[in-house]
């Protein structure tokens, strides 16, 4: 893939969603559709890009929402869309979504922080198709958790966990008995997510859905070849470099955004070889079927990769 919807947007609405967050509302003209679990890029200038969970309705085909905290230690993207007001221009990339919602008779939504944004949507849908769930929602302190006005419609299925009066999410109590037939969907710190990966060690295969903010990648490895089919190119990789890198280097266009193996952006065709998965996309499945990659972080088993590009 070289190619995806890429328009600058107005700013039509910047409201308070929360403690430190912003919900902001893009209008444009022929947005693409969008399910719930997707994300778009923001492309803030200087090289800034970040990615933001939508978190409107998808009814709505001319305005995207989404929600941004202010963090504290913010290598400026947050802060550059903080300073955005009604009636600016952003450039947006996008919508994708390796977050989806998968069919079953029952949810668990476990959301910590801003990790509520992509979750919204979710149980937006899941609700109308008539399915039973729950949210598990945590924060620093209700005044810093978003949206909570919007949730309260969905009275006694949301529990509200702020952690100055509540303390943490009780993982324990919520994950202890696997659930057959019970999808978990959880969005949020490292920290909670890892623990959330803990607990869910003995539910069924495929039960837990995640999406993380940030990724501890390992860049190490051996050099490998790899092949550029449509180019008609072969290349190096070397230590400590990625294909992205090494790619782009070479003149050969591919698109690419986090740079992490967290957006899904740079996701390639593989064609042959076997690869060294080290994203935090894929799910278990596709990394087994060896049909696609992040070439931004993940790298080749063997001697030599071909890749659709």
């Amino acid at each position: 893939m070289t190619a995806e919807f890429e328009a600058d947007l107005v700013v039509r609405e910047v409201e308070p969603a929360a403690e430190g967050v912003v919900a902001l509302s893009l209008a444009g003209e022929d947005l693409p559709d969008w399910t719930p679990g997707a994300h778009v890029d923001l492309i803030l200038g200087d090289g800034l890009v970040r990615q933001y969970s939508l978190c409107g309705r998808t009814g709505d085909p001319g305005c995207w929402r989404i929600a941004v905290l202010e963090t504290p230690d913010s290598r400026g993207g947050s802060r550059a869309v903080h300073r955005l007001a009604a009636g600016a221009t952003v450039r947006v990339r996008g919508p994708r979504n390796h977050f989806p919602v998968v069919a079953s008779p029952r949810y668990l939504f476990l959301a910590g922080g801003i990790g509520i944004t992509p979750l919204l949507p979710m149980i937006g849908e899941v609700s109308a198709a008539g399915a039973d769930w729950e949210l598990h929602y945590g924060g620093r302190t209700l005044e810093s958790m978003a949206f909570t006005d919007e949730l309260a419609a969905f009275g006694d299925r949301v529990h509200l966990v702020p952690e100055d009066t509540h303390g943490r999410l009780g993982l324990n109590g919520i994950l202890g008995t696997p659930r057959p037939d019970t999808l978990v969907y959880a969005c949020g710190p490292e920290g909670m997510l890892a623990a959330v990966e803990r607990h869910c060690v003995s539910w069924p295969p495929g039960s837990l859905h995640l999406e993380r903010f940030t990724a501890d990648v390992d860049r190490t490895g051996e050099p490998f070849e790899v092949v550029l089919e449509r180019s008609g190119r072969t290349l190096v990789v070397g230590p400590g470099r990625s294909i992205f890198e090494t790619v782009r280097a070479a003149g050969v266009g591919v698109l690419g955004s986090c740079l992490e193996g967290i957006c899904g952006t740079c996701e390639t065709e593989v064609l042959d070889g076997e690869v060294d998965h080290r994203d935090s996309v894929l799910d278990a499945d596709e990394r087994a079927s060896n049909e696609v990659m992040m070439i931004c972080v993940s790298r080749c088993r063997g001697s030599r990769l071909t890749l659709a590009l």
